[in-house]
């Protein structure tokens, strides 16, 4: 029996079918993945973050976008969509269609049961290549807990962890901070064992 060879893209070809299509896709090493839809929850704590963060940088030299602005790590090859992230400064982009980020400030990630083991392992090993990322946010939706991973001046990064509803986390990266209860913000967590 043999094996079919693998069928790969170009990323020129991926570009290509996500500026015609509807749908939102990842690339890397010449595969396309699909991304699925979010839960309410999901969605919810995207839209809170994103419009707190609008509002603080408003007129400074950051902008916040939400999931529709696609980001190439340009050392591995990946273009992924983040569900939100934070530019400051000139923002760079990879070709002139303006619609490829290469240099965040912040990326910020809502989990997904689907999604949670990529988001802290491969694709955070992926974002950390990116020498303008300053701050990593893995944010929970099934329970108040946002992870923030500030990068130091060694390279290394630290690990800040928010779980109470009444606290704040500051984004040294953007000079901005939200409250854990904005960004839960109308949302309702499972109470059930």
């Amino acid at each position: 029996m043999s094996s079919q060879p693998k069928s790969t893209v170009t990323h020129e070809e991926y570009l290509a079918a996500e500026r015609r299509g509807p749908q939102k896709h990842e690339y890397l090493d010449g595969e396309v993945f699909a991304m699925s839809g979010a839960s309410f929850a999901h969605v919810s704590i995207v839209a809170n973050l994103t419009g707190r963060l609008f509002g603080q940088l408003q007129g400074g030299p950051c902008r916040a976008f939400s999931s529709d602005l696609r980001v190439k790590v340009s050392r591995t090859g990946l273009y992924t969509y983040p569900d939100v992230v934070v530019v400051c400064g000139e923002p760079q982009f990879d070709d002139e269609h303006n619609d490829t980020l290469l240099n965040p400030r912040l990326i910020v990630e809502v989990l997904s049961p689907s999604t949670e083991t990529y988001d802290r392992g491969k694709k955070f090993a992926h974002y950390r290549t990116l020498d303008s990322l300053a701050e990593y946010l893995l944010i929970a939706q099934d329970q108040a807990r946002v992870e923030q991973f500030i990068r130091q001046s060694s390279g290394d990064w630290l690990l800040h962890e928010a779980t109470q509803m009444e606290e704040t986390v500051r984004l040294p990266s953007i000079e901005s901070q939200f409250a854990l209860s904005d960004v839960y913000d109308q949302i309702q967590f499972d109470q059930s064992p």
